[in-house]
């Protein structure tokens, strides 16, 4: 979201409206380097719980990245939300914060989702980590397969395509 809206204030945004380049392909040439760098922040997750703490790997490699992907794509397309409505670096920022507090603490990340209240567990079940980490915790601890984890990948999948969709929706307005 930072980057975006720093092109935006630098007015290079204005140059590659200019250009003969789709929304899309804007959208794609900024979130790919971020793309890359989510792989890696993975890699090394995945290489540390192993080595360091001793969590075990029982699921299929393919089922975890397949999620992986779907999640990825889902952060970077809210990120690239954040930047079409922000109107500065620092408001990208705040925005961010917004969306990771209640990741942190509504995702069942730091407190069991079960002991929640219905209305955490509401707006938990709209937030893509909350079926990432099932998905994880399904494949890294419990050995599923695709065929596991087909409902936590289809929510992330809805709330990745809703995102996706608010996102090129409002970038069009911004380009308007």
């Amino acid at each position: 979201a930072v980057a975006i809206v720093k092109e935006d204030e630098k007015g290079t945004m204005e140059m590659l409206i200019s250009t003969p380049v789709r929304p899309v392909e804007v959208m794609l040439g900024k979130i790919l380097p971020y793309v890359f760098v989510g792989y890696v922040q993975t890699g090394v997750f995945l290489v540390a719980a192993q080595l360091m703490f001793a969590v075990p790997f029982y699921g299929s490699a393919l089922a975890f990245f397949l999620g992986f992907n779907l999640y990825l794509v889902a952060n970077l397309a809210l990120g690239f939300l954040i930047s079409t409505v922000a109107r500065s670096q620092m408001q990208a920022m705040q925005l961010s914060f917004f969306t990771l507090l209640p990741t942190i603490l509504l995702s069942g990340f730091m407190f069991p989702f079960a002991g929640m209240p219905g209305w955490a567990q509401t707006i938990g079940t709209a937030i893509p980590a909350t079926h990432f980490l099932r998905l994880v915790r399904k494949v890294m601890l419990k050995g599923a397969q695709i065929s596991d984890i087909v409902g936590d990948m289809g929510a992330i999948a809805i709330i990745m395509a809703v995102i996706v969709v608010a996102a090129l929706l409002r970038y069009r307005q911004t380009l308007d």
